[in-house]
């Protein structure tokens, strides 16, 4: 290849850089046709929609992307045309120019190096696209060359859009949880002066009082007859206690302002490096307007979205987090929730519906609710699913207040809907919701009134970057627990504790709660303690309640999170490490975790969900792992395992699978392909290279149905590999039947 070819060729880097631009300006492209959708006759956001074609057309031509640079000129000249007033869109028009807004994010390579990129448009795609768009510009007409920015030149680190306030650069998440880190240990770092310079104030008053000593001896010694020598000594004893004491005091002072100095500096940088991990809300949420427009379209339903709080700060990780759940709700709303026209109109409603998602910061929380105004729950309905899908006898649901119904919907493999179809009843619930908002220590809450709505309401921490946290000594040593995951804490006497069937309890609320020591939870050595007292503390997820006892509460403070290695895998009891004040390590532990390792500890087996639908015991069902990097995709099968008696149990990648596969027994492993850290080709070779697991069967799912994929997932020693599309069909479960059975 000549050089000239070389530098022609665009690197991996230019083309992510190209698909940031084409993410932002598709956003903007979305946006403003939903606008003129709803106000056809409006043209003041045509010049955004040019511009953002304009720019997509010019970054094209950087990267050599051909595609994409003729239908980004095919778009701008339909608002060209629009501009000139030689053509007025229709709905018609607005559906061919959001197709090819779609196509444009087709044609753009993947965002991140080995992501799988979205399915390659065929030419004859792209051909029939652009006689589309050429029939919106009226052929007989030549449009004046609109007033265009200057061409789009490329910077090393963006796609800048001249006359831009703001430089925006392209910064990792790892840079970026490094910076934060390092300002965190610089905000420790300031808090070790205070005491120090306290300490050098004591010293100070201690040479105050020996200053004062030595004077008193010498107007003791007046009038003694002394040797000369020894008043010379004590003279100059008194001259170098004074010039000691005033250059102490002047040090000391000037080492109070660099303290106060130093503390007001890291401040201010830990502040500035902890807002740049944050993200205005409208950065996670650009996708949703189209998506309930294209939604209500295809249910023949009017909805409109209200986004509210665009601004608001959010931490970038909870903001990723979020996309998913938000998502569902959005699209319960639309499918379960608004009403089609004719009933809205009967029910004496407007025949449009609103769906309002709102973000805002309250009580230091970010506060998320996604209300609606279309017929909300009917709990006489949700009663009758309740006893139809055995999760309570019909005595027990009758018997449970309208609040306690809803919470159902929170359950695992619970559903509304009478039928599977693409829009609804799909096997993922509501529990993904949930699960979210317990996984950064929040909570979710939902409110209904029949006929007029219903809200789901989001309370998350600002961020994921610092936790207030309670100290807790265990086996000699101080662990941090999230005050927010924390139920109760308490100080309990010897004598309030109660002993059942070799098992110790406390009351708490009226209730038992099975005690079970810290230490041996995390099996470290136990530590003194003398107190009078038992000092516990109250965990709980969804099913189970432990009071776990430690040594001594220690103390309350804030602490900066610093991630473990990845390399370490998913460590039992521990979600991440921060420093102390005194600059000491500290290990912050995973409640969810430590809930599991107390059930397991005390029951002498491994832990399991259980549910009052459950019949069969734990012990005579199939154990299966599902490892899965996409929470709707491993929620969905495990709804869909769970749902045929199989006891079922999740990893997020590879590695946090191998570790599972490792410490736990399984009868089944089924594993996505594309998965970070470890994807599912090594997984599998991983185990069946070990001695106790090799016979362990495994089924690969994945997006790719590719023979060579395929041929090279069993060549690793997979028993089957399967699409993802295929996994709710008859022979995936008859699959999964065979091998479980297999001895």
């Amino acid at each position: 290849m000549s050089s000239d070819s070389q530098l022609d060729a665009p690197d991996a880097f230019m083309l992510q850089l190209f698909r940031t631009e084409v993410e932002t300006q598709v956003a903007l492209l979305n946006d403003g046709l939903l606008a003129l959708e709803r106000e056809p006759h409006t043209t003041t956001g045509l010049t955004t929609l040019m511009r953002a074609a304009h720019s997509i057309k010019g970054a094209a031509r950087v990267v050599h992307l051909a595609a994409a640079e003729q239908v980004a000129h095919a778009l701008e000249d339909c608002f060209v045309a629009a501009q000139s007033g030689t053509v007025h869109f229709t709905g018609k028009h607005i559906e061919g120019l959001l197709r090819g807004v779609d196509m444009l994010l087709r044609l753009a390579p993947a965002s991140q190096p080995g992501e799988t990129p979205a399915q390659a448009p065929q030419s004859a795609e792209i051909e029939a696209l652009l006689s589309t768009l050429a029939e919106i510009v009226t052929p007989t007409v030549a449009p004046s060359p609109p007033v265009l920015p200057p061409p789009v030149t490329l910077e090393p680190s963006r796609f800048p859009e001249p006359g831009s306030k703001d430089r925006v650069l392209r910064v990792t998440a790892e840079h970026l949880h490094q910076l934060l880190g390092l300002a965190g240990e610089s905000l420790v770092a300031s808090r070790w002066l205070p005491p120090y310079i306290e300490s050098l104030r004591h010293v100070k008053k201690s040479q105050m009082a020996l200053s004062e000593m030595l004077d008193t001896l010498w107007d003791s010694l007046q009038g003694l007859p002394l040797p000369a020598h020894v008043a010379t000594y004590m003279q100059a004893a008194q001259r170098q206690v004074t010039a000691c004491r005033q250059t102490l005091a002047e040090r000391l002072s000037e080492l109070e302002l660099f303290g106060h100095r130093a503390d007001t500096l890291a401040d201010r940088l830990y502040r500035a490096a902890l807002a740049s991990h944050m993200r205005p809300f409208e950065d996670g949420v650009q996708g949703f307007p189209r998506m309930v427009r294209d939604l209500a379209r295809q249910l023949d339903k009017q909805v409109q979205l209200e986004i509210l709080g665009r601004v608001t700060a959010v931490d970038r990780d909870i903001l990723e987090r979020l996309e998913a759940p938000l998502s569902h709700l959005l699209r319960n709303a639309v499918v379960h929730g608004i009403e089609t026209p004719a009933e809205r109109l009967a029910a004496g409603k407007v025949a449009t519906g609103t769906i309002r998602l709102e973000a805002r910061h309250q009580d230091g929380m970010l506060a998320i609710s996604v209300t609606d105004d279309g017929c909300g729950a009917d709990v006489a309905q949700l009663r009758q699913r309740i006893v139809t899908q055995q999760l309570a006898s019909a005595e027990v649901a009758q018997a449970l207040s309208d609040a306690e119904v809803i919470e159902f919907l929170f359950l695992p493999a619970f559903s509304t809907a009478t039928m599977v179809t693409e829009l609804a009843g799909r096997g993922v619930g509501l529990d993904v919701v949930r699960s979210m908002a317990q996984t950064v220590g929040g909570s979710v809450h939902t409110r209904t009134v029949p006929g007029q709505g219903m809200g789901f309401y989001l309370q998350l921490p600002l961020t994921l970057s610092v936790v207030r946290a309670l100290l807790a000594e265990i086996g000699g040593e101080p662990y941090a627990f999230p005050l927010a995951r924390l139920d109760r804490v308490l100080l309990v006497p010897h004598t309030d504790v109660a002993v059942y069937e070799d098992s110790q309890y406390v009351t708490v609320d009226d209730e038992p709660v099975r005690l079970v020591a810290a230490h041996e939870v995390l099996d470290v050595q136990p530590g003194s303690t003398q107190e009078e007292t038992l000092a516990i503390i109250v965990l709980s997820d969804r099913y189970d309640r432990y009071g776990l006892v430690v040594e001594r509460f220690l103390d309350e403070t804030d602490l900066v999170v610093h991630p473990l290695d990845a390399r370490l895998g998913k460590i039992p009891d521990i979600s991440a490490a921060a420093l102390l004040e005194d600059g000491s390590p500290v290990l912050i532990i995973d409640v969810e975790d430590m809930v599991r390792s107390a059930a397991t500890l005390l029951s002498g087996r491994p832990w399991r969900m259980q549910r009052a639908a459950v019949q069969a015991t734990a012990s005579s069902r199939k154990r299966v792992l599902v490892v899965d990097d996409s929470l709707t995709v491993r929620t969905g099968q495990r709804q869909l395992l769970e749902q045929q008696g199989y006891a079922v149990e999740v990893a997020g990648d590879g590695m946090e699978g191998w570790n599972a596969v490792r410490l736990g027994h399984y009868d089944l492993v089924i594993t996505d392909v594309d998965m970070p850290r470890l994807d599912g080709f090594e997984l599998v070779r991983r185990i069946k290279h070990d001695v106790h697991l090799q016979h362990l069967p495994v089924i690969l799912v994945s997006y790719k149905g590719r023979p060579e994929d395929r041929q090279r997932g069993i060549a690793v020693g997979a028993q089957a590999y399967f699409s993802k599309s295929d996994v709710h069909e008859p022979v995936f479960l008859q699959t999964v039947m065979a091998l479980v059975a297999k001895p």
